[in-house]
């Protein structure tokens, strides 16, 4: 059997190689021959078994990236069925704006937008650390295997994730009294606020049933 094509896309933004290693470390984990891609182009989306859409930065940059033949190619992967795994900036993506860069298109895979955290009393925003993560009653099998080894994951973000269907939100957390949206799925599509290859073994859990998926 030849390796599964994952292609990891990059956006120009964050440290995509944490992301490559712990892909690989996961790949290792579920025994499955993996071939990962860092790539820009359309074509290797396109052609990839998996997709996985790390990103910390920006919303303005990241839709940037996506107004291009490589977000029309993410819509076509993600409409043929591909698994998508967003991470951070790849789940905000998926929705059509966000309050961080008011004018700037996601892709619009699922309607709502993304608004910024609120502060409080020793309440700072960005958040980032530990949090505990609560699943939704049906939540996909990554998510599941992942709390069974530690329901806390690692998080750096200033705003999250707000689908006009609740429906497809699968995972939440607080920060303060943010209620957080932790993760979304919808048929083969699942992205996360928390950052796997950050969360240690619960974080190579979750990508090693990704990419057996």
């Amino acid at each position: 059997m030849s390796a599964r094509r994952i292609a990891l896309v990059d956006l120009g933004l964050g440290n995509l190689r944490s992301v490559e290693r712990a892909l690989a470390q996961a790949a290792g984990v579920a025994r499955v021959e993996a071939s990962i891609a860092v790539t820009r182009r359309a074509e290797a989306v396109l052609a990839a078994d998996h997709v996985v859409v790390p990103g910390q930065g920006a919303f303005r940059d990241g839709g940037a990236a996506v107004a291009t033949e490589l977000g029309a190619a993410l819509r076509e992967a993600i409409t043929r069925g591909a698994p998508y795994l967003g991470i951070c900036l790849g789940l905000q993506l998926l929705l059509r704006s966000s309050d961080e860069a008011p004018g700037v298109a996601g892709l619009g895979v699922l309607d709502g937008h993304n608004a910024r955290l609120r502060t409080g009393p020793g309440i700072k925003v960005p958040h980032m650390g530990w949090n505990r993560v609560s699943l939704a009653p049906g939540a996909p099998r990554p998510l599941v295997e992942a709390a069974r080894v530690s329901p806390w994951f690692y998080f750096v973000h200033s705003f999250h994730a707000e689908p006009d269907d609740r429906g497809v939100v699968v995972a939440d957390s607080t920060h303060g009294d943010n209620v957080v949206t932790a993760a979304v799925a919808r048929d083969n599509v699942l992205a996360v606020q928390f950052h796997p290859e950050k969360s240690q073994a619960a974080g190579i859990a979750l990508l090693s049933a990704f990419l057996r998926g």
